[in-house]
């Protein structure tokens, strides 16, 4: 059996069109359809329904797919075994995380990481809840970052646990949020407010500490790019709730830590791996420098300096008689 038949028919159940899977597998739509008709005509059942353009998968071509991911899976990981193996102290590290990871984390750890590890490539690509933990699961990546909670039971995720992350509230610098750099999460309740799409994470948390806080968010934008939401704080559309790895000095703001019952509102945060795969040990000294940066770069046990910055600015501009948007409750 070919291996590429195999590889395509997968592909092709996953995204659910010739020309998508095409795409991705970077081969001509024929050559691809062909495969698939190869592969039917060796196994002698149907794999695929066509239906309004799109390809469903049979019964049996439902029970085969798993089986089909088994071998995929099997032979990459042998592969990955062997060029460990062969070459211990070199390879290439796939890492998926959030925007705000990327951004607040990842740009200034990786030269540390590489000072370290000088002939380990590192290939970095967003990538948030489920697309995180599906990657995961193809191999498309070896390392993870993301909330241990919200993967799948049964999928076999291992994780090495990473300093929480904590929530901030950013408004436009002469809005004062709460007191002394903090703010109750009831105290948000009728802000417009400037929120993560659903797909991640910190928005989850968000709104289940909404839930018990018995506030129902005003939401005026949601969106998937972090830096979009501060610029709408800075132009003063809104308090924006982001988590703490993101940079916010970038931007005239008024930053407070979001609080529940008095206590930070915090999202645990882990690397995660598919833990059938073999990591190589350049892996798992990331997994270790990293939470050691973190903790380094941002000590959550602190208040944010840039919620201190900006008390004294608008301090100052009041008495200035400085004027700037209002963000009103409603």
């Amino acid at each position: 059996m070919d291996l590429r038949h195999v590889r395509t028919f997968v592909t092709v159940a996953e995204e659910g069109t010739v020309s998508k899977a095409a795409l991705r597998l970077r081969i001509a739509q024929p050559a691809l359809s062909r495969q698939i008709k190869d592969l039917e005509g060796e196994l002698g059942i149907t794999l695929f329904d066509r239906l309004r353009g799109r390809l469903v998968l049979t019964a049996a071509g439902e029970r085969l797919l798993a089986e089909c991911r088994n071998i995929i899976m099997s032979v990459t990981s042998l592969r990955e075994q062997a060029e460990i193996l062969r070459r211990p102290d070199a390879g290439v590290l796939k890492i998926g995380a959030t925007p705000q990871m990327i951004d607040g984390i990842f740009s200034t750890f990786l030269h540390r990481y590489a000072a370290r590890f000088p002939k380990v490539q590192i290939k970095v690509s967003e990538a948030v809840g489920p697309d995180l933990f599906a990657k995961l699961e193809r191999g498309e990546l070896h390392l993870g970052i993301g909330s241990v909670h919200a993967a799948q039971p049964g999928h076999g995720f291992a994780s090495f646990p990473l300093p929480p992350v904590e929530f901030l509230a950013a408004s436009h610098a002469s809005q004062q949020l709460g007191s002394g750099g903090k703010i109750e999460i009831g105290g948000l309740a009728g802000y417009p407010l400037l929120l993560l799409e659903t797909s991640f994470a910190v928005r989850n948390t968000f709104d289940a500490a909404c839930r018990l806080a018995g506030i129902s968010p005003e939401i005026f934008i949601e969106s998937r790019t972090p830096h979009t939401l501060l610029a709408f704080a800075e132009a003063g559309h809104g308090v924006a709730i982001v988590p703490s790895v993101l940079p916010t000095r970038r931007y005239r703001l008024c930053i407070a830590r979001v609080m529940h019952r008095r206590r930070p509102l915090r999202l645990p945060l882990s690397i995660l791996w598919d833990s059938r795969r073999m990591l190589p040990q350049y892996a798992r000294d990331f997994c270790g420098f990293m939470a050691a940066y973190m903790r380094e770069v941002y000590p959550i046990s602190q208040p944010p300096r840039t919620a201190l910055r900006a008390g004294a600015r608008n301090r100052t501009r009041r008495k200035r008689g400085a004027t700037a948007p209002a963000i009103s409750k409603t």
